[in-house]
C-alpha cells in the first residue's frame, strides 16, 4: 500500500504532545514492509526534539522550503501521485487528486471550547476542512469523538475510529533506586506533582496551589515554560518559596523518577483530548487526583478520585484520604496500573493500520 505522510507538525513544534505522537506511529510505519512510503517535510523540522529521534531515509522525504510557513501550515496540498494512496497529515491537511484517500486525527476541541477571536476562526475552519475532505477520522478518545459530532454532527458516525494514544515504555514502577540527572528537590512522597501547561485557564492551574495550600502539600511543577511574575507571587503568597519548586526541560527518565516518588499527581484540568500525564503517572505507580470531566473517566484507574464539580477543598480532601495509613493509597495505585496497560503504542499503531486498509479498501 501507497501512503504519504504529512510531516508539517515537526515544522510547527519544537516538542509536545502531537509530535510524540507522530514520532511513534511514524517509526513504526517507516519499519513495517506493507507499506511504501513517502515523506512531506520542510526545512527546519529537524530542530523539532522527537523528530530529532527518527532515522528517515533522505530518498524517502520530499523536501520543501519553509518560507511562507505561516500560511502554507494552511494550505491544502495537491497530489502528484498516479497511484491509489493514502495521505496522512500530522495536523489537519488534506490532498487534492483523484487517487488519494485522506486520513485525519482528531486531538482534542480546546479552541472550540476555550478561544476567541482569528486564531479560533481560522483553526476550526482548518480543523473543519481536514475532517470534512476525509475518508478516514481518527479521535484520539470517546470524549473527543463526541465533541466531533457535537460540533460536526453531518459526519458519518461509520468514517470515525476511536484509537488511544499509548505511553512510552520508559513509565514504570521503580525496583531499586534510579539516580536523578537533576536534584531532587523535595523528600521522598512529601509533594504533589503538577505536569504541563499552565497558562490555559482550563487547566486550573491555580486550583492546584490552593489545594496544596489547604492540604498543606509541597508542590513540584514540571514542564509548562518559566514561571510569570504573576504565578511566582501567587505560589510565593500561598505556599512559601520553600514549599514549590519549578524545573523544565526534564527528561522523561527523571520524570518517571518524579512520578515514583510523588505523593500524587494533581490533575485538575477541566478538559483533555486523552490526558497523558494522568497515564504517565499510573504507569510509573503514582495515584491521581483529577477531575470527573472530558475524557479523563476514560483513563483513570480509581474513579473515586476523579473529581465532579471540583473545587480546591474537594481536591484537599482527597489528598488526605490517600494516606499511607489505609488501603485506599494501595488500591488507587493497584487500579492505575491496571488502567494504564490499556495504553501503548504499538496497539495504538496495529489499530491505526487495521484503520487505515478498512479505508484503503472501501
Amino acid at each position: 500500500m501507497n501512503i504519504e505522510i504529512d510531516n508539517i507538525i515537526f515544522s510547527l513544534q519544537k516538542a509536545g504532545g502531537i509530535s510524540v505522537v507522530w514520532q511513534q506511529h511514524l517509526k513504526r510505519l517507516l519499519n513495517d514492509a506493507e507499506f511504501n512510503c513517502r515523506i512531506i517535510e520542510y526545512e527546519g523540522a529537524t530542530a523539532n526534539f522527537f523528530r530529532q529521534q527518527l532515522a528517515i531515509n533522505n530518498q524517502l522525504i520530499d523536501s520543501y522550503s519553509n518560507d511562507l510557513l505561516a500560511l502554507k501550515r494552511f494550505l491544502n496540498l495537491k497530489s502528484q501521485n498516479k497511484e491509489k494512496h493514502l495521505f496522512h497529515s500530522s495536523y489537519y491537511r488534506t490532498q487534492k487528486g483523484k487517487n488519494v484517500i485522506n486520513i485525519t486525527t482528531v486531538h482534542d476541541f480546546t479552541y472550540e471550547y476555550y478561544r476567541k477571536g482569528m486564531s479560533k476562526t481560522i483553526h476550526s475552519w482548518q480543523k473543519n476542512a481536514a475532517i470534512t475532505n476525509a475518508q478516514g477520522i481518527i479521535c484520539i478518545s470517546e470524549s473527543t469523538k463526541r465533541d466531533l459530532q457535537l460540533f460536526l454532527p453531518s459526519i458519518k458516525p461509520e468514517n470515525i475510529r476511536v484509537i488511544y494514544n499509548g505511553v512510552d515504555e520508559v513509565y514504570q514502577q521503580l525496583k531499586q533506586e534510579q539516580v536523578l540527572t537533576i536534584t531532587q528537590p523535595f523528600e521522598d512522597f512529601s509533594y504533589a506533582l503538577y505536569v504541563g501547561d499552565r497558562k490555559s485557564l482550563y487547566k486550573n492551574f491555580d486550583m492546584a496551589v490552593a489545594t496544596c495550600k489547604l492540604a498543606n502539600m509541597r508542590l513540584l511543577i514540571i514542564g509548562g515554560g518559566p514561571l510569570s511574575e504573576n504565578e511566582q507571587y501567587n505560589l510565593n503568597s500561598k505556599l512559601g518559596k520553600d514549599n514549590y519548586k519549578e524545573l523544565l526541560h526534564v527528561s522523561e527518565a527523571d520524570l518517571n523518577c518524579f512520578y515514583n516518588k510523588a505523593y500524587c499527581l494533581l490533575y485538575p484540568s477541566f478538559y483533555e483530548g486523552f490526558g497523558m500525564p494522568i497515564v504517565e503517572a499510573q504507569k510509573a505507580g503514582c495515584p491521581v487526583i483529577a477531575t470527573n470531566a472530558s475524557s479523563i473517566p476514560e483513563v483513570i484507574g480509581n474513579h473515586y478520585f476523579a473529581v465532579t464539580d471540583p473545587n480546591a477543598q474537594k481536591l484537599a480532601d482527597k489528598i488526605k484520604e490517600l494516606s499511607f495509613n489505609n488501603s485506599v493509597r494501595n488500591e488507587t495505585i493497584e487500579q492505575g496500573l491496571l488502567k494504564a496497560q490499556q495504553f501503548n503504542w504499538q496497539n495504538s499503531y496495529n489499530q491505526t493500520i487495521e484503520f487505515y486498509k478498512e479505508v484503503y479498501n472501501k
